[in-house]
Protein backbone atom coordinates (compact mmCIF):
# COMPACT_ATOMS: atom_id res chain seq x y z
CA UNK A 1 0.00 0.00 0.00
CA UNK A 2 2.80 2.32 0.87
CA UNK A 3 4.29 1.50 -2.58
CA UNK A 4 0.75 2.57 -4.29
CA UNK A 5 0.53 5.45 -2.15
CA UNK A 6 4.11 6.33 -3.02
CA UNK A 7 3.41 6.67 -6.62
CA UNK A 8 -0.13 8.22 -6.25
CA UNK A 9 1.90 11.50 -4.74
CA UNK A 10 4.48 11.39 -7.64
CA UNK A 11 1.12 11.74 -9.59
CA UNK A 12 -0.33 14.46 -7.61
CA UNK A 13 2.20 16.53 -7.61
CA UNK A 14 2.91 16.47 -10.70
CA UNK A 15 -0.94 17.03 -11.52
CA UNK A 16 -0.78 19.49 -8.47
CA UNK A 17 2.23 21.16 -9.73
CA UNK A 18 1.03 21.67 -13.32
CA UNK A 19 -2.54 22.47 -12.65
CA UNK A 20 -1.13 24.87 -9.99
CA UNK A 21 1.19 26.74 -12.64
CA UNK A 22 -1.81 27.15 -15.27
CA UNK A 23 -4.34 28.38 -12.59
CA UNK A 24 -1.86 31.24 -11.93
CA UNK A 25 -2.59 32.36 -15.26
CA UNK A 26 -6.19 31.38 -16.02
CA UNK A 27 -7.71 34.79 -14.20
CA UNK A 28 -6.12 36.61 -16.58
CA UNK A 29 -6.58 34.71 -19.83
CA UNK A 30 -10.40 33.87 -18.92
CA UNK A 31 -10.64 37.72 -19.59
CA UNK A 32 -10.91 38.15 -15.66
CA UNK A 33 -14.13 36.33 -15.09
CA UNK A 34 -15.35 36.56 -11.37
CA UNK A 35 -16.02 32.89 -11.25
CA UNK A 36 -12.58 32.00 -12.22
CA UNK A 37 -11.13 34.14 -10.28
CA UNK A 38 -12.91 32.48 -6.86
CA UNK A 39 -10.45 29.69 -7.67
CA UNK A 40 -7.24 31.22 -9.59
CA UNK A 41 -5.17 34.11 -8.08
CA UNK A 42 -6.53 37.21 -9.20
CA UNK A 43 -3.42 39.48 -7.58
CA UNK A 44 0.38 38.30 -6.52
CA UNK A 45 -0.45 38.71 -2.73
CA UNK A 46 0.73 35.65 -0.86
CA UNK A 47 -3.14 34.90 0.06
CA UNK A 48 -4.24 34.49 -3.76
CA UNK A 49 -1.52 32.23 -4.29
CA UNK A 50 -2.01 30.08 -1.61
CA UNK A 51 -5.24 28.50 -4.39
CA UNK A 52 -2.23 27.71 -6.80
CA UNK A 53 -2.11 24.49 -4.41
CA UNK A 54 -5.33 24.23 -2.51
CA UNK A 55 -7.68 24.01 -5.23
CA UNK A 56 -5.54 21.70 -7.78
CA UNK A 57 -4.68 19.65 -4.54
CA UNK A 58 -8.49 19.65 -3.15
CA UNK A 59 -9.24 18.27 -6.45
CA UNK A 60 -6.45 15.51 -6.95
CA UNK A 61 -7.86 14.10 -3.84
CA UNK A 62 -11.45 14.01 -5.21
CA UNK A 63 -10.75 12.61 -7.87
CA UNK A 64 -8.35 9.87 -6.45
CA UNK A 65 -11.26 9.07 -3.80
CA UNK A 66 -13.32 8.25 -6.73
CA UNK A 67 -10.47 6.20 -9.05
CA UNK A 68 -8.52 3.99 -6.00
CA UNK A 69 -9.66 0.71 -5.01
CA UNK A 70 -9.19 -0.31 -1.36
CA UNK A 71 -9.02 3.26 -0.52
CA UNK A 72 -7.32 3.42 3.40
CA UNK A 73 -9.83 4.83 5.83
CA UNK A 74 -7.25 7.09 7.17
CA UNK A 75 -6.47 8.20 3.99
CA UNK A 76 -9.41 11.28 4.05
CA UNK A 77 -7.91 12.40 7.39
CA UNK A 78 -4.38 11.97 6.03
CA UNK A 79 -5.27 14.28 2.81
CA UNK A 80 -6.65 16.79 4.75
CA UNK A 81 -3.59 17.43 6.85
CA UNK A 82 -1.42 17.32 3.86
CA UNK A 83 -3.14 19.49 2.14
CA UNK A 84 -3.81 22.42 4.92
CA UNK A 85 -0.07 21.90 5.50
CA UNK A 86 1.22 22.18 2.16
CA UNK A 87 -1.32 25.65 1.92
CA UNK A 88 0.20 27.02 5.15
CA UNK A 89 3.33 26.24 3.96
CA UNK A 90 3.52 28.80 1.18
CA UNK A 91 3.44 32.02 3.97
CA UNK A 92 5.54 30.45 6.12
CA UNK A 93 8.26 29.52 3.47
CA UNK A 94 7.97 33.16 1.36
CA UNK A 95 7.83 35.32 4.73
CA UNK A 96 10.68 33.25 6.07
CA UNK A 97 13.17 33.49 3.21
CA UNK A 98 11.51 37.08 2.65
CA UNK A 99 12.06 38.25 6.22
CA UNK A 100 15.79 36.64 6.01
CA UNK A 101 16.68 38.69 2.93
CA UNK A 102 14.53 41.67 3.26
CA UNK A 103 13.49 41.09 -0.46
CA UNK A 104 11.66 38.54 -2.77
CA UNK A 105 12.73 37.17 -5.39
CA UNK A 106 10.63 35.22 -8.45
CA UNK A 107 12.51 32.38 -9.00
CA UNK A 108 12.29 31.67 -5.10
CA UNK A 109 8.35 32.34 -4.74
CA UNK A 110 8.05 29.51 -7.41
CA UNK A 111 10.21 27.27 -5.37
CA UNK A 112 7.64 27.52 -2.75
CA UNK A 113 5.08 27.03 -4.47
CA UNK A 114 6.79 23.64 -5.91
CA UNK A 115 8.31 23.01 -2.06
CA UNK A 116 5.09 23.33 -0.78
CA UNK A 117 3.29 20.60 -3.50
CA UNK A 118 6.20 18.04 -2.69
CA UNK A 119 6.56 18.38 1.24
CA UNK A 120 2.43 17.93 1.15
CA UNK A 121 1.95 14.85 -0.80
CA UNK A 122 5.68 13.53 1.19
CA UNK A 123 3.80 14.45 4.45
CA UNK A 124 0.48 12.17 3.38
CA UNK A 125 2.79 9.57 2.31
CA UNK A 126 4.47 9.58 5.81
CA UNK A 127 1.07 9.97 7.74
CA UNK A 128 -0.87 6.74 5.73
CA UNK A 129 -0.72 3.59 7.26
CA UNK A 130 -2.87 0.93 6.43
CA UNK A 131 -3.85 -0.01 9.98
CA UNK A 132 -4.19 2.91 11.59
CA UNK A 133 -6.73 4.06 13.75
CA UNK A 134 -8.47 7.24 12.86
CA UNK A 135 -10.81 9.71 15.54
CA UNK A 136 -14.16 10.71 13.25
CA UNK A 137 -14.03 13.74 15.87
CA UNK A 138 -10.34 14.50 14.59
CA UNK A 139 -11.22 14.09 10.85
CA UNK A 140 -14.79 16.17 11.52
CA UNK A 141 -12.36 19.17 12.59
CA UNK A 142 -10.23 19.03 9.39
CA UNK A 143 -13.38 18.71 7.51
CA UNK A 144 -14.61 21.64 9.22
CA UNK A 145 -11.15 23.91 9.06
CA UNK A 146 -10.83 22.90 5.27
CA UNK A 147 -14.35 24.32 4.62
CA UNK A 148 -13.87 27.15 6.41
CA UNK A 149 -10.13 27.85 4.37
CA UNK A 150 -12.61 27.39 1.30
CA UNK A 151 -15.09 30.04 1.93
CA UNK A 152 -12.18 32.28 3.40
CA UNK A 153 -11.01 31.98 -0.30
CA UNK A 154 -14.19 32.41 -1.84
CA UNK A 155 -14.74 35.46 0.54
CA UNK A 156 -11.49 37.16 0.77
CA UNK A 157 -10.69 37.07 -3.02
CA UNK A 158 -13.08 40.20 -3.17
CA UNK A 159 -13.29 41.69 0.40
CA UNK A 160 -9.41 41.20 1.27
CA UNK A 161 -8.66 42.25 5.01
CA UNK A 162 -6.24 44.79 4.79
CA UNK A 163 -3.18 42.81 6.67
CA UNK A 164 -0.07 41.67 4.97
CA UNK A 165 -1.19 38.51 3.87
CA UNK A 166 -3.58 40.43 1.17
CA UNK A 167 -1.37 42.85 0.15
CA UNK A 168 0.68 42.73 -3.27
CA UNK A 169 3.98 42.34 -1.65
CA UNK A 170 6.63 45.04 -3.13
Amino acid sequence: MKRKLFRCALSGILFTSIAGTLSHFIYEWSGFNLYIGLFAPVNESVWEHMKLLFFPMLLYFVFEKLMMENYPPSLPCDNAVALLSGTFLIPVLFYTYTGILGFHLLSADIAVFYISVAAAFLLRCFLASPGKKISRIHCLWLTALILLIFICFLIFTFCPPDIGLFRVPA
